[in-house]
Formats: structure tokens, C-alpha cells, sequence
């Protein structure tokens, strides 16, 4: 599979988790959408697009399970949550209800609006380890007050590498009468989707990360009978424009102004790639790659894991604690001398690192990875 990719051979790429890799097939997509945009802009942005974006909708609600008219493309999972963010009516006494482990920048845009409007946000800690799902559901829970009107959790987390119960927790706060807001960034082509049984209020979804779909694609669901409070984030021709809808919430959201929608439009061709490269076959090779790996470095790292090896909590990445006083100093020793490309991050005063594997990733490369952690520590 190395050779369908477009990554430097003279890399050990381990971290498909920050920005994926797309395949040749599916970037030749890209560029051929690119090469018919520019053939007769006019056309092709002013008529021709929405009907290719409604086929790329239909395609990617197929796989992920849910109605191709109830999401859109949006860049990435940061301007989705913004989009919502900035739609709820939230005020003073209000609580939303997270987690520690979410993404830095929306932990950002959560706590710079909380400031805004007054309510409150409210970043649950875990202790470590993590023990089974059922523990995690139980503990967060006991955080639900009456004013809990926003659970906001990632389905994969992304510094921890993590899976939560996402499903489980959109059940529980339904039933509570609790909006029910999902980072999947990581989820589309690592683990199997379906929205309709999960039943989200929201749910964001990065597509040019493990679907492997060009760089800039991403799509935010709302159900149904949420998209009429949806306020779009940049405001544009709406139902003056050329969009046909077929919704006041597709006309709204769908065009932002002109940009290249070429991303957007080759996420079928990521889908069918993986259709035609046994996906459920790649996937399992990864996860159990992850987790061989994962208990090789432990024994030369000699730190606590921060959760059961198993597939309950594992995917096809893996957060490690290493004990360094210098975390840059270590990424540059990884990528100038080893040739590795792996990121470090600092969550909550403990550096991390996390190993992703893919398709193009073999034994080799977990090898090359021991055998630097072996030399370093």
C-alpha cells in the first residue's frame, strides 16, 4: 500500500492522525475536480456544483449513516464546532459538561464564548487510568446537574488518543433531555459510523484524516429538527443565492462565498477507495499493529499506561507518557535522526507520544520506532 500514497518513502510516517495522507487515486479526483472548475468557473460555481455537491453528500451520508441533506461540507472540525458554538442560546446559570481530553482549540472557542454569554464550561477530569466504558459513563455522569443543557465529548480524542463511549452517552443525555454535541474528527475510515443509531444532536467529523480524503474536508450533521436554530458562521446569499436547497439550513450553510470546493467534492473517491481496498481488513491490521506496538515501547519507556490495551479504548492510534524535560528537543531527535515523523504533546503536564498506523505502515515502521526509543531512552 506504500506505493498508493503520495508520503516521502525516506520518512517513517507515524502520525496519519494530524492531517491524514491521501491516496494518489483519490488526490487525481481532487485535481480532476480542480482542472473542470477551472475549465468554465462560471458554469461549474454558479450551476454546476450544487448538484455534485448533493452527490457527495448522498455518498458520504451512505457511509457514515445518515441523510445526505442533513450535513454539510464545512473545512475542518474547528469551524463546524464554531458553527454551533455560536448558534446556541446559552446564558448565565447554563452548563455545558466535557471532558479533559478535548482538542485545544475548541477548548478555546468553548471558554472564549462561555466568557462572552456567562455560562459556564466545565472540563470533567478523570483519573488514570481509564478503566472500562461503563466506569467512564458513571464518572462523568455524576457532573450532570439541572443545568446541564450541552454534553460536548469526542468520540476519539485526539492528544489521548482515545476512544469514549459516544453512543452511549448520546443515549443517557437523551434521555435527560441533554443536547448531545460529538468531535469525531478522528472517527470516518478508523471506526465503523453509524449517526442514525447514535443519535447525536451534532456531529463533526473530519474526513481528510483517516477517510484519507483531500486536506480541507469535513462535514457537520444536525438533526433535523435542531437545523432551523443553525446560524451560519459566515453569512451569505442564502435563499438569494444559486443554492436550490433543498433546505433553508443547506442554503444557509452550504455556500460561504467563493472557495475551492474540489476537497469537498472528492470524498467519494476516498470512500470508494477504501471500499476497494478491503477497508475492514486494513483497519483490523492497524489496530492490532497499535497495540503490539504500543506494549513494545512501554517496556522501554517504563511509564503508567493511561488505558487498558484493548480495543474497547484503542484504535488505530495510541498515546504514550515518555519522561523528557524537552519534548521539542525530542520530535526534531525523532524526525532529523531517525527519520520519523510522530507528534509530542503536553496534556495535563505530562508529555505524550502518539504513534498512528495506516494502511502504508507496516512492522517495518513500528521497528524503526522501537529501535530509536531503545537508543534514546
Amino acid at each position: 500500500m506504500k506505493d498508493l500514497y503520495l508520503l516521502d518513502p525516506d520518512i517513517t510516517f507515524l502520525n496519519h492522525g494530524s492531517f491524514g495522507a491521501c491516496p494518489k487515486p483519490v488526490f487525481d479526483a481532487y485535481q480532476n475536480w480542480q482542472r473542470k472548475l477551472e475549465n468554465q468557473p462560471v458554469q461549474f460555481m454558479a450551476i454546476d456544483v450544487y448538484e455534485h455537491l448533493a452527490l457527495a453528500r448522498n455518498k458520504l451520508g451512505a457511509f457514515i449513516g445518515c441523510g445526505g441533506d442533513d450535513l454539510f461540507f464545512i473545512p475542518n472540525p474547528t469551524t463546524a464546532v464554531n458553527t454551533i458554538i455560536r448558534s446556541l442560546d446559552l446564558g448565565p446559570g447554563d452548563e455545558v459538561l466535557s471532558t479533559n481530553h478535548e482538542y485545544g482549540s475548541l477548548i478555546r472557542a468553548w471558554e472564549w464564548v462561555a466568557k462572552e454569554k456567562g455560562f459556564h464550561f466545565i472540563q470533567h477530569e478523570f483519573p488514570l487510568p481509564m478503566k472500562t466504558h461503563e466506569d467512564f459513563i458513571e464518572d462523568f455522569w455524576k457532573n450532570v446537574t439541572a443545568n446541564t443543557r450541552i454534553i460536548f465529548v469526542s468520540h476519539i480524542t485526539s492528544s489521548t488518543g482515545l476512544i469514549f463511549p459516544a453512543e452511549e452517552i448520546c443515549s443517557r443525555a437523551r434521555k435527560n433531555g441533554i443536547l448531545t454535541i460529538i468531535d469525531g474528527a478522528h472517527v470516518p475510515g478508523q471506526l465503523a459510523l453509524d449517526i442514525t443509531a447514535m443519535d447525536p444532536d451534532v456531529y463533526t467529523g473530519a474526513c481528510h484524516k483517516w477517510l484519507s480524503a483531500p486536506k480541507g474536508s469535513t462535514f457537520l450533521y444536525v438533526k433535523r429538527d435542531l437545523q432551523s436554530f443553525i446560524k451560519p458562521l459566515i453569512i451569505s446569499w442564502g435563499e438569494a443565492g444559486d443554492d436550490p436547497g433543498p433546505s433553508q439550513f443547506l442554503k444557509n450553510n452550504q455556500y460561504q462565498g467563493t472557495r475551492d470546493p474540489s476537497a469537498f467534492l472528492a470524498v467519494p473517491a476516498a470512500i470508494d477507495f477504501q471500499k476497494e481496498h478491503n477497508w475492514n481488513t486494513v483497519k483490523k491490521s492497524c489496530r492490532e499493529l497499535n497495540r503490539r506496538t504500543r506494549d513494545r515501547a512501554y517496556k522501554i519507556i517504563h511509564t503508567d499506561p493511561i488505558c487498558p490495551n484493548t480495543e474497547e479504548w484503542l484504535g488505530q492510534m495510541a498515546s504514550v507518557e515518555v519522561d523528557v524535560n524537552n519534548e521539542q528537543a525530542l520530535k526534531d531527535t525523532l524526525l532529523e535522526t531517525y527519520k520519523i515523523e510522530i507528534p509530542l504533546f503536553t496534556w495535563q503536564e505530562k508529555t505524550l507520544l502518539r504513534f498512528s498506523f495506516n494502511a502504508y505502515n507496516d512492522e517495518h515502521d513500528a521497528d524503526v520506532l522501537i529501535g530509536a526509543l531503545e537508543e534514546i531512552f
